[in-house]
């Protein structure tokens, strides 16, 4: 079974984000990037489940700015097999809109089948919780969100997931499978590793290679530092 793992570069977790004075972004100048920490999470499963001998390759596809090259090249270190960067935007403060994202994912499921889509609950950056949602739809597959045990057997996954008030258990074939920070403890890549996640394969796309318009939607009007406590 092939495996098919999105991940997103992110402004690193351990770093205090800064508004622009001008209130158009967020300041990326010298801010350390990183995988967003739930994508980890997703190929560190991914890779458990080729340890087991269930998956036989695991492809990771990141989708933005050519600088997302590094985040893949993480995820090759990791155990990932190969990766493709689908370039969509020149601009690190662009972020591709959820729908953009799912909509090239689709495309990019179509052209390597694979049996089973690992994808982030959300990225720390927008907290959208969307992209797998919008994917298993536009593909017409079944979902499982928010999955702290995955179990693959006889073609289908059993899943648990956490709801309120408790956790439910279902199962599903063919499917995309959205990770929950309970799954797992994402591994270290070391550095023999590291090394060799240099000559695995990467495949370099853009979003017209897909013919998917990634033109943004919504208009961002002003971003503001958050000032005391969340209400409620």
């Amino acid at each position: 079974m092939k495996l098919l793992v999105p991940v997103k570069r992110v402004i690193d977790y351990n770093v205090k984000v800064r508004v622009k004075a001008d209130g158009t972004g967020v300041d990326l100048a010298n801010v350390k990037m990183s995988m967003n920490p739930f994508d980890e999470i997703a190929v560190e499963e991914a890779i458990r489940l080729k340890e087991k001998g269930i998956a036989t390759e695991i492809v990771v596809v990141s989708i933005g700015v050519k600088q997302a090259q590094e985040t893949l090249r993480t995820a090759l270190a990791m155990g990932a097999d190969r990766a493709i960067l689908i370039e969509a935007a020149s601009d690190v403060h662009t972020d591709i809109e959820p729908l953009a994202v799912a909509k090239l994912l689709a495309a990019v499921v179509k052209d390597e089948a694979p049996g089973l889509v690992l994808v982030s609950k959300q990225a720390i950056d927008n907290d959208m919780n969307a992209t797998g949602q919008m994917l298993s739809a536009l593909l017409g597959w079944s979902q499982g969100t928010f999955c702290s045990e995955i179990a693959i057997a006889d073609g289908a996954a059993t899943i648990t997931r956490e709801v309120d008030g408790g956790l439910q258990v279902i199962k599903v074939a063919l499917a995309v499978l959205t990770v929950d920070l309970r799954l797992n403890e994402p591994r270290y890549a070391s550095l023999p590793n590291i090394m060799k996640a240099k000559s695995k394969p990467l495949a370099a796309k853009t979003a017209a290679d897909y013919g998917v318009d990634v033109t943004p939607r919504l208009t961002v009007v002003k971003t503001v530092e958050q000032r005391g406590a969340r209400p409620g």
